[in-house]
């Protein structure tokens, strides 16, 4: 599914936030949750982490026993998330990026991380073999970072490394400094 980059007259206008929306994306096990938490603590964003929403309101077609999880009904997430997202302030976190409407982000942060790194942290998860083996062979072939430049306008996606605990401060403190850039630019054009 492609992204919604119709800006018709049907669409809602993303230009009178004062907050800018990020959406933080990667392969499961890179540190999209923690990094989004941690950034929406310390900027009062506001952390949306879609898999929760998705098994709280049920946003799904029902569960795929081979691939071990929920089947996401697309339309269902976009639809919760669109008034929310107009807003602004919003940090998603998801491991797909595609089918958001292209219009709710001013970045997308792609994190990466070495198979070395990525296989225990999915195996801490309880993946199965084969779970682990689908996510390491995404990571390999760059299918999210694909995505998001297949999806994103090239200027608004940036790939980071998320291997240590440092990477993750560092990454923190780049994207909180595009947040006040951001908000610099365009905090005139709200007000």
């Amino acid at each position: 599914m492609e992204s919604d980059s119709d800006e018709s007259s049907s669409a809602p206008s993303m230009r009178t936030r004062s907050w800018p929306n990020i959406l933080i994306t990667g392969t499961p096990g890179t540190g999209k949750t923690v990094t989004a938490a941690t950034l929406a603590q310390a900027t009062g964003m506001v952390h949306v982490e879609v898999g929760q929403i998705v098994k709280e309101k049920a946003l799904h077609d029902g569960y795929d026993q081979v691939f071990d999880s929920l089947i996401l009904n697309e339309d269902k997430v976009v639809d919760e998330l669109e008034e929310m997202m107009q807003e602004g302030g919003k940090i998603v976190d998801h491991h797909s990026c595609d089918f958001f409407p292209e219009r709710w982000f001013d970045l997308v942060v792609v994190l990466r991380a070495n198979n070395e790194i990525l296989y225990p942290r999915l195996e801490k998860r309880g993946y199965s073999t084969k779970k682990i083996t689908e996510n390491i062979e995404c990571e390999i072939m760059d299918v999210v970072h694909q995505e998001a430049r297949d999806s994103y306008d090239k200027d608004i996606v940036v790939e980071l490394r998320s291997e240590s605990l440092q990477d993750m401060e560092q990454n923190i403190a780049r994207i909180e400094e595009w947040i006040m850039s951001w908000r610099s630019d365009n905090i005139k054009t709200v007000e």
